[in-house]
């Protein structure tokens, strides 16, 4: 596995492996915001001084993180792997990719946002040393409501 930043000219890879891996959650009655961004949007946002982490395993995009860093703690959000490739390490590979870059950048704090109703992210954080700092519920565009956790970890 390798692990690759990203720059804005990655958008489309990004989007696709995000697009695949969070579709999924397209039935849902508050279908995740992921599913309505634009390969233009990420690159936007790349631009905008996010950044991404993306995984290759053969030379193939496997799996994205996206990210930012302000002066406190490293923000992440759209943890990405492509269905096919789930279930063998490369959300844990990202996060310490993100762990790692962090401690470089002298930041000792990430954090995240995970819906309670998918027990398998709470519990993949969870595993790795991450806590629930709060729990929030998110109103979504059509009204239903999201209840998420708000996860941190602390480094060294």
């Amino acid at each position: 596995m390798e692990i690759k930043l990203a720059d804005w000219s990655d958008a489309p890879i990004i989007h696709e492996i995000m697009i695949k891996a969070f579709t999924e959650y397209k039935e849902e009655a508050a279908p995740s915001s992921a599913l309505e961004e634009t390969a233009q949007a990420v690159s936007i946002s790349l631009k905008d001084g996010e950044k991404s982490f993306i995984c290759y395993s053969s030379g193939q995009p496997v799996g994205t993180v996206r990210f930012r860093l302000n002066e406190e703690h490293l923000y992440f959000f759209r943890l990405a792997v492509a269905p096919e490739m789930q279930g063998r390490g490369i959300a844990k590979i990202l996060l310490s990719a993100l762990e790692d870059y962090a401690i470089k950048k002298d930041i000792t704090t990430l954090c995240c946002k995970v819906r309670m109703a998918v027990p398998r992210n709470l519990h993949l954080y969870s595993s790795i040393g991450y806590i629930i700092e709060s729990e929030d519920t998110i109103q979504k565009p059509n009204g239903i409501s999201v209840k998420v956790a708000s996860m941190i970890k602390k480094l060294g």
